[in-house]
């Protein structure tokens, strides 16, 4: 049966009857630690399922009149009387609109004003903002069933005509599908066959589908369900949304001298008010009555589900279309990382396979070449012999190898495809959530705006309200304002720089350290003895590792300064409204933590060994050498760098500080509370509420910067690091679960926000992959040794096979060269008259000696030659691929033109029949039934929670909702 929106909370809140009357004696009395059911007990009785929300207190005194909202005040010592009279007029404000107030002064410090809105004030502002809302679908039987007798829904939802009429009027079936078109039937199917243990529990959550809607009239309330309980119209989330419209509006001053105290946000700032929010609906923990936050815990938000789908429309029904839609971008883009997990681990194992039969590598780890190699810093350092470098070299060829050049091309693709198939799954939502005609309605200015130019003499009529609202000169006082906040980023990014440059000049003189360990060494301890030979050996990968902990470290700390003084920044420069402050926040925090995280990154990628210079003249930076990169290249320690980095970020940043530290507090507000059961017992809805952490604006802003940063990790060095997906996938399963239960468990519930996109995030993520496929170009052209090793075999190799690699990239130098100062002074090695170093420069018997030798040129040809390939043939595909998938889906587009269509027909021909006196109520609410529903162009395309039967057309369940 179709049901209305009011209908699935209904469902939400309900469960199963088996459930809610399966509650015991010993559940019902269950206590946790913030209170029970709030005092009362759960009855449990044979006749219908009881609900939390008949358990809960939710409603006024009279038990008839539902709460909608909460505003929370307690005695401001400073201006008593001021807030007390703003608080007055402002209820009194509330009244004439046709709010009703109750009141909860019980001589506690928080004093508390319940908020109903009766039906006919809801009606009238959904008539106000054109709230669209479902139609009686038995208008819908009525008017479309002759038209569209040869149309019916197919397994996905869709609708499709399954007979086709030739010249002559008589059907004829459709022909048979192709061959392609079946086996991409059978792999769809196939592909959702292996999805069902990853679905949830459909039997409780059923299937939510779309049913046709319009514009909310008053004066056509003949074309929409309303039940005979007018308040169950309305879902909770509609209510408190049209509740916190009114309320930003009511003015809460007696004289119009102040033009702009009005709203509840400006009633908070000021401190009239200490809180406004809607209440939850009930508890979430074991034994608790069944309730719609419950449910979503139970099926949702709880750590057993973390391998299972959201329940995204539900998530919609309880937190509204803004949180909902974040909760869909991020399963999306996890459930997108799945191919790239998989690709990435095909490139790591088959890195790890060819480890240790790799010619080079071979070559570099034989001893019996005897390479030695030029001393690693002046005068201290030894001379020492390339097969030390083994270790390194063989871990450096599990990611340097030529399937990096395809991992890529690959995340290139697939960054693209993502934004891609996420615009088309977005499309497919704002259609179904009836958000495609959404927009945003006009911000008004932002209470710390207003008061900070509370006494501004400059003022100036807004266009579209029409009001005098104070006027900040561009010239005069923004642009100043501006260009300060601008140039002290460019300052807090100059830290950063200078933070890496301190851990270069730690790695410089760590390496030097280690490498004197055989001269500083000497113990008969064979513990002692074999654990410095282990450091030497391995000085590089210790050297990088420590380096690479001290910078995420510095990261952190960074991080929480950038935090406050970007906040500070933005603030300084008084934006007018919320979007605008957003907007600001959103680019200076995500300018700051880019350049504080990949700081370090780029300089090992692109900048590590690259101006190094050569013995006996090598560039200095304040008087040292710079660093070089090591015998097997510097692509495995910008692997260990964007490893630590980024897992240590996830690790500490996220999971850390989102779940233990929240458990630590809580656990010593527990130890630290004198609270008894009975009072914890006595406590009131709103009380309980009350405590939990506010459900701030800024919540979901960190968790899209969370994930827009990991998602730079993944495409920027993807060509470095192939088992980031894997990671990241591993942090988005455990992310999800984190942010579900902090929403239901930890913060007061947040109004039900409407939006129709994840707004400038995705500009941000479009930015992001085209930086990715320059920078990928970069790394496979001047980090690795793709492009040399591609040189030798095609020009320089006898038998074009990596036989005698090594010695092609490396040159030779005259010890003798060395300038007094310069000269090593450890000569364990016996007297060394050439060394070897990496460099392609002509030996010292040739003329010019040191010079850049044919062999550079034409590597650094090929590598420039590959940057403009790599980028322009990725650069046509991806952009090709954009062109070649269109932002809505086709059957979508037409889906939303018949809609609109029939809406239409529906309309006329009932306001015809009205016109003519037939009496529509009598229709009263019938709905469509199973056998009739295909005669009703009807459409779902929630395709990822759909398990539909062939013969039947019904989920799993055997029941659907429509909305």
């Amino acid at each position: 049966m179709a049901r209305n929106v009011g209908d699935e909370e209904m469902t939400l809140g309900m469960l199963s009857a088996e459930k809610a009357n399966g509650l015991d004696e010993e559940a019902q009395r269950h206590t946790d630690d913030e209170g029970d059911v709030d005092g009362q007990t759960a009855n449990s009785t044979q006749d219908k399922p009881k609900l939390e929300t008949d358990l809960r207190n939710l409603f006024f005194d009279d038990g008839k009149r539902r709460i909608d909202f909460i505003l929370a005040w307690t005695i401001d010592h400073k201006r008593p009387e001021t807030a007390r009279q703003a608080r007055q007029v402002f209820e009194e404000n509330l009244i004439k609109e046709g709010l009703e107030l109750e009141y909860d002064t019980r001589g506690r410090d928080v004093n508390f004003v319940k908020v109903h809105a009766p039906f006919d004030v809801l009606k009238r502002y959904a008539d106000i903002l054109k709230l669209r809302m479902p139609m009686k679908m038995i208008l819908a039987e009525q008017h479309m069933k002759e038209k569209y007798s040869d149309w019916e829904e197919d397994d996905f939802g869709l609708i499709v005509n399954r007979t086709r009429t030739s010249n002559n009027n008589v059907a004829s079936k459709t022909p048979l599908p192709s061959v392609g078109a079946r086996l991409w039937n059978n792999t769809i199917q196939l592909v959702r066959k292996f999805m069902v243990p990853f679905h949830y529990d459909e039997t409780v959550l059923p299937t939510v589908s779309r049913s046709y809607s319009c514009p909310y009239s008053s004066s056509r309330e003949y074309l929409f369900e309303i039940p005979e309980n007018k308040d169950e119209y309305f879902s909770k989330a509609i209510r408190s949304w049209i509740v916190d419209y009114i309320l930003r509006r009511q003015s809460f001053n007696v004289s119009n001298s102040k033009t702009f105290s009005f709203g509840i946000k400006k009633m908070l700032s000021d401190g009239f008010y200490s809180a406004a929010y809607p209440l939850h609906e009930g508890h979430w923990k074991a034994g608790s009555a069944n309730n719609a936050r419950k449910v979503l815990f139970d099926h949702w938000a709880n750590w057993t589900n973390c391998l299972k789908f959201q329940p995204i429309d539900y998530i919609r029904f309880y937190f509204g279309e803004k949180i909902a839609l974040y909760f869909a971008w991020l399963g999306f883009y996890t459930l997108m990382l799945v191919p790239a997990t998989v690709v990435g681990l095909a490139v790591f194992f088959y890195g790890l396979g060819i480890m240790s039969t790799n010619i080079a590598s071979k070559e570099l780890c034989d001893p019996h070449n005897n390479i030695t190699m030029c001393p690693l810093c002046d005068a201290r350092c030894p001379y020492w012999k390339l097969s030390d470098a083994c270790s390194h070299a063989k871990a450096s060829r599990i990611f340097d190898n030529g399937a990096t050049v395809f991992f890529a091309i690959f995340m290139s693709l697939w960054g693209t495809l993502f934004l891609e198939f996420w615009k088309r799954k977005e499309a497919t939502i704002q259609y179904k959530w009836d958000l495609t005609t959404f927009v945003q309605e006009e911000e008004p200015p932002r209470p710390e705006y207003l008061s900070k130019l509370e006494n501004w003499q400059i003022f100036k009529m807004n266009p579209v309200t029409g009001i005098q609202e104070p006027h900040l000169p561009f010239w005069k006082r923004r642009f100043p304002i501006f260009l300060a906040s601008y140039s002290i980023m460019l300052f807090l990014a100059a830290i950063a720089v200078t933070a890496v440059i301190g851990v270069i000049a730690y790695r410089v003189s760590m390496l030097a350290a280690l490498q004197l360990i055989p001269q500083h060494v000497s113990s008969n301890s064979t513990v002692v003895a074999t654990t410095a030979g282990l450091i030497y050996e391995n000085a590089s990968l210790v050297t990088t590792v420590t380096a690479a902990l001290i910078n995420l470290a510095i990261i952190i700390i960074l991080n929480v300064i950038y935090g406050h003084l970007a906040f500070w920044l933005t603030d300084w420069e008084c934006l007018r409204t919320q979007s605008e402050y957003d907007n600001s926040i959103t680019i200076k925090l995500f300018a700051l933590q880019f350049v504080n995280y990949f700081c370090s990154i780029f300089y090992i990628a692109f900048f590590k060994g690259q101006f190094v210079g050569r013995p006996g003249k090598y560039r200095t930076i304040f008087g040292g050498r710079q660093e070089e990169c090591e015998a097997g290249g510097c692509l495995i320690e910008l692997c260990i760098q964007l490893a630590i980095i980024m897992v240590g970020k996830q690790l500490i940043q996220n999971n850390f500080i989102e779940i233990v530290v929240p458990k630590l507090i809580k656990l010593v507000k527990r130890k630290c509370s004198k609270e008894t059961r009975e009072q914890k017992l006595a406590k009131t809805p709103w009380e309980k509420d009350y405590i939990l952490a506010p459900a701030e604006s800024m919540s979901l802003f960190y968790e899209y910067l969370e994930m827009v940063l990991q998602f730079g990790f993944l495409t920027i060095f993807c060509a470095a690091f192939p088992l980031a997906p894997l990671f990241a996938l591993l942090n988005n399963i455990v992310e999800i679960r984190v942010d579900a239960n902090k929403f239901t468990t930890h913060l007061r519930r947040p109004l039900a926000e409407k939006s129709a996109n994840i707004g400038i995030w995705y500009s941000v993520l479009y930015g992001i992959s085209r930086i990715a496929i320059i920078s990928n170009a970069f790394i496979i052209a001047l980090t690795s040794e793709f492009i040399p090793r591609l040189v030798y075999t095609s020009r320089y190799s006898p038998d074009e096979s990596l036989s005698g690699y090594i010695n092609f990239t490396m040159a030779y130098f005259n010890t003798s060269d060395f300038a007094p100062s310069d000269r090593p002074k450890d000569i364990h090695l016996g007297v060394i008259s050439m060394c070897r170093y990496k460099d392609f420069r002509n030996p010292p018997w040739e003329d010019p000696e040191y010079r850049r030798s044919t062999a550079f040129w034409h590597v650094l040809a090929a590598r420039l030659a590959f940057v403009v390939v790599f980028e322009n043939v990725v650069v046509v595909i991806t952009s090709l691929i954009s062109w070649l998938i269109p932002d809505v889906p086709t059957i979508l587009k037409e889906q939303i033109h018949r809609e609109a269509y029939i809406t239409n027909e529906i309309v006329l021909k009932t306001e015809l029949r009205r016109a003519q006196g037939e009496d529509l109520n009598s229709l009263g609410g019938a709905h469509l039934s199973d056998e009739n529903l295909r005669y009703s162009p009807h459409h779902s395309e929630d395709i990822e929670l759909k398990k539909r039967s062939p013969s039947t057309g019904k989920s799993k369940s055997g029941s659907q909702i429509y909305i």
